[in-house]
C-alpha cells in the first residue's frame, strides 16, 4: 500500500474562499445537479493554490505536497487530501478527465520554484496550466464542445493576468514571486525592488498597463464565448464573467494596486449578473 507523501494533512487551508474571487463560482445560473462539481473543482484548486501560496512551506515541500494530491486524485489510498478526495469522487460521477486536475497541481509545482518571468508568452505558457483548465474543467462538465475552448482559454488567462496585477505587491513581498516579466521592468526604467514602495513608479505604472494592454485583448477575444456555449445557463454565467473581467480591468487602469487592493464591488457583480442575464444564452 502506498504510504502518503508527508506525514500528516497534505493540504494547508487558508481560509479564502468562492466569495473572495473575482468571479461567480458555481453560481444559481449553473446547473443545480452540476454545482457541486463545480465546487468540488474550486475547492481542489484552490487548495493545491494554497499550498504553493504557503510562506511556510519550502519549495520541496510543496512540490511534495502537490504530487501527493495528483497520487489521490488518481485513486492512491488515503485521506489526508480529501479536497482530493472529493475531487476524484466528482471525476468518478461525472466522467470528466482528470487532466485538468493535474495541469493546475503543474502549473502550482511550478509557482513553488519559479519566481521570474520573461515576456508576454512565458507568462501565457503559466496560465495555459494555471488557468486555462478552469474554463476548461467547466465546459466539460457541460458537455459542451472544444470549440469552445479558445475563447474560454481567452477569458480564464485574463481573469489570471488581472488577479497577478491586483495580488502583484503581496507577492513579491511574502512570497518573492514576481509574475510581471522582468525585462519588461528594466526597458521600462524599473527594478523589481518598485512593487516595494506603497505607489508605483511611473516605469511600474508602464509595465502594468501594458499588461493590461495584453488583458484587454484576450478580453475581446473571450467575448465570443456566451455566443458558443450551448448551455444557457453556462452560456450567462461566461457572459457575466466577462463583464467583470472588462469591469477590473478598466478598475485596475484607474487605480494603483500599490497603494491599495483593486478589487470589484457589489454594484459590479450585480451588474455583471444582469450583463449575463441579458447577453448569455443567444448566438
Amino acid at each position: 500500500m502506498a504510504e502518503p507523501a508527508v506525514s500528516g494533512a497534505v493540504e494547508t487551508p487558508s481560509g479564502k474562499g468562492r466569495r473572495d474571487e473575482n468571479f461567480p463560482v458555481g453560481s444559481w445560473l449553473i446547473r443545480r445537479d452540476l454545482r457541486p462539481h463545480v465546487h468540488a473543482f474550486y475547492r481542489f484548486a484552490r487548495e493545491a493554490d494554497d499550498v504553493a501560496d504557503n510562506g511556510d512551506l519550502s519549495a520541496a515541500d510543496k512540490i511534495r505536497r502537490l504530487e501527493r494530491m495528483g497520487e489521490v486524485l488518481d485513486g492512491a489510498p488515503g485521506d489526508d487530501a480529501p479536497a482530493a478526495v472529493a475531487m476524484r469522487a466528482s471525476l468518478l460521477a461525472t466522467g470528466v478527465t482528470a487532466q485538468h486536475c493535474h495541469d493546475v497541481l503543474t502549473a502550482f509545482k511550478q509557482d513553488a520554484t519559479k519566481l521570474r518571468y520573461r515576456d508576454w508568452d512565458d507568462l501565457m505558457d503559466y496560465c495555459r496550466y494555471s488557468a486555462a483548465p478552469v474554463g476548461r474543467q467547466l465546459l466539460d462538465l457541460h458537455g459542451e464542445s472544444r470549440a469552445t475552448w479558445g475563447p474560454s482559454d481567452a477569458l480564464c488567462d485574463a481573469l489570471q493576468v488581472l488577479n497577478h496585477l491586483q495580488d502583484c505587491a503581496e507577492d513579491y513581498g511574502r512570497l518573492n514571486r514576481v509574475y510581471l516579466p522582468e525585462p519588461w521592468l528594466i526597458e521600462a526604467g524599473a527594478r523589481v525592488e518598485d512593487l516595494r514602495p506603497a505607489s508605483s513608479s511611473p516605469g511600474l505604472r508602464r509595465v502594468i498597463d501594458r499588461l493590461l494592454d495584453g488583458t484587454d485583448a484576450l478580453i475581446a477575444t473571450a467575448r465570443a464565448l456566451p455566443g458558443v456555449v450551448k448551455s444557457p445557463g453556462l452560456s450567462r454565467e461566461c457572459a457575466a464573467i466577462v463583464a467583470l473581467a472588462a469591469r477590473l480591468a478598466a478598475r485596475l487602469r484607474r487605480g494603483d494596486p500599490l497603494a491599495m487592493r483593486v478589487k470589484l464591488s457589489p454594484v459590479d457583480f450585480v451588474l455583471a449578473m444582469l450583463t449575463g442575464l441579458m447577453r448569455g444564452g443567444r448566438p
